[in-house]
Formats: C-alpha cells, structure tokens, sequence
C-alpha cells in the first residue's frame, strides 16, 4: 500500500467536533493539507476566539443543546448531503474536585458534554454518514476513561469510559456499514488543561512536573501528534478497524 493510502482520499468530507480546540486546529490544518473537505462544529464562542480557516465550513454547535446540534447537522446535510467521517473532540472537565464535595449540576455539567453530547453527535451525523464514502467515526475519550491516577475527576473518568463503550456499541450497531474506533489520549498541551477552548478558565490541578516524570517519554503530548491516530483510523490503512480503542499517551499506561 502507498503511505498516501494511509491518509483519507482527498475530497473526504470530514467533521470535527471540538475543532477549535488545541487537537481540533492541528487536525484541521492536516486535513486541509490532505485536501480533505472540512467542516468545523464548536461552541459559538470558540468559534468566534479561534476561527476555522478559509475554506472550512463552521457550524456552531454545543453539544449538551440537541437542539443546537439538530440545527449545526441540518446545515452539514444542506451544504454536502452526506458525510464520510466524523470526529468527535468535544469533552472538558472542571476543577478538581471530589464527589462528596460535587454538586448534581457540576457532574451533568462534564457529563452531558462528554457523554450524553457524543450519544446526540453520533445519532445526528449516522443519517449522513449512511450516503458517505467508506463513512468512519473517530470518538476521542482520555486515558483517564481507563485509569484514573489523580484524585478529583470522578465525572470526567466516567464520561470518557462512558465514550470507549459507546465507541464499541456503536461498531456494534452500526457495522458493517459505518467503523467506529476510539482514541484515548493522555494529557497534552492544550487548552483543555485550563479548562477547555471557549469556556473560562480554570485550574485542573494537576501538577505538570510530576506528571511529566511519571511518563515514560518524559514529556507531554503535543497536539499535532493526535493527528496521525485519528487521520489513520479514518482511513482505508484502517479499514478493518472497528470497535478498537487506540491509546496515544506516551506510555504512561497500557491496556
């Protein structure tokens, strides 16, 4: 196989969930660069704070409103009539803290962007990708959906394994039509480690020294090296791929 089959065919209509975030820009420019055809679904605010480039069409969209996310897909349908992958980043979590000190609103919160709002993703662009090419799903969980090391993060640990087993009922459901895999990355350089693109600040907690000495590349991700993960799994390289969860964490755990 050429390493140019490794990469989704040029004209591959693409949609990113979260694509103004710090992942989202570096798998938008690659897109672009593989002469992908790309739309851009994020919060108004992140939309309007890191704005796709040219060429890219932007939808906006909260993931936790399904009216808003019915809205952002009518639009997609309008414009390109179907869909050959999706790409779901969206997810944030808060500040640590631990579950006798959380409230009700503060769990739903996390849990309905990075649960409930992947369950509304995926049941609005299944439509779509049904008149797609080869059509795939991307779902992007945490390896804290596999392991949870830090005190603190009980809803966001649990919303992320939450998206590994929607991830695999999915393949389940949706095959042999649709793949559906899931990339579970550790902690990278991002906005998310303050709280996440277009949402206020706020301090995760975790201290970045220590945890870099914990990994064994000694070092934190960087955004850019989620793309290959994800452009891989959406390609024809990965074509007998489905219902796999892929871990890009620098070895800081293994299944």
């Amino acid at each position: 196989m050429s390493p140019l089959h490794f990469l989704p065919p040029a004209g591959t209509r693409i949609a990113v969930i979260g694509g103004c975030g710090g992942m989202g820009q570096a798998l938008v420019a690659a897109a672009l660069e593989a002469r992908l055809r790309v739309a851009v679904l994020d919060l108004p605010r992140s939309l309007e704070q890191s704005p796709p480039p040219p060429g890219v069409l932007a939808l906006p969209c909260d993931v936790s409103d399904e009216a808003a996310i019915q809205s952002a897909f009518a639009a997609l349908e309008a414009t390109w009539a179907g869909l050959d992958t999706l790409v779901n980043l969206a997810g944030f979590t808060g500040e640590q803290i631990l579950v006798q000190d959380q409230t009700a609103a503060e769990w739903d919160a996390i849990t309905d962007c990075c649960l409930r709002g992947c369950f509304l993703i995926a049941r609005a662009a299944l439509p779509l990708l049904a008149k797609g090419h080869a059509p795939s799903i991307v779902l992007v969980s945490s390896t804290f959906g596999h392991r949870v090391a830090h005190r603190g993060y009980a809803a966001y640990a649990a919303a992320k394994a939450g998206v590994v087993s929607l991830g695999k009922a999915l393949a389940t459901e949706c095959a042999p039509g649709v793949r559906v895999n899931v990339v579970s990355p550790g902690v990278f350089r991002t906005a998310f480690l303050e709280g996440g693109t277009g949402r206020p600040a706020r301090q995760t907690g975790i201290d970045m020294d220590r945890f870099q000495h914990m990994v064994p590349l000694a070092r934190l991700g960087e955004p850019e090296e989620m793309v290959g993960p994800i452009l891989f799994l959406a390609g024809p390289a990965a074509s007998y791929m489905t219902g796999q969860v892929l871990h890009v964490n620098g070895g800081i755990w293994a299944p």
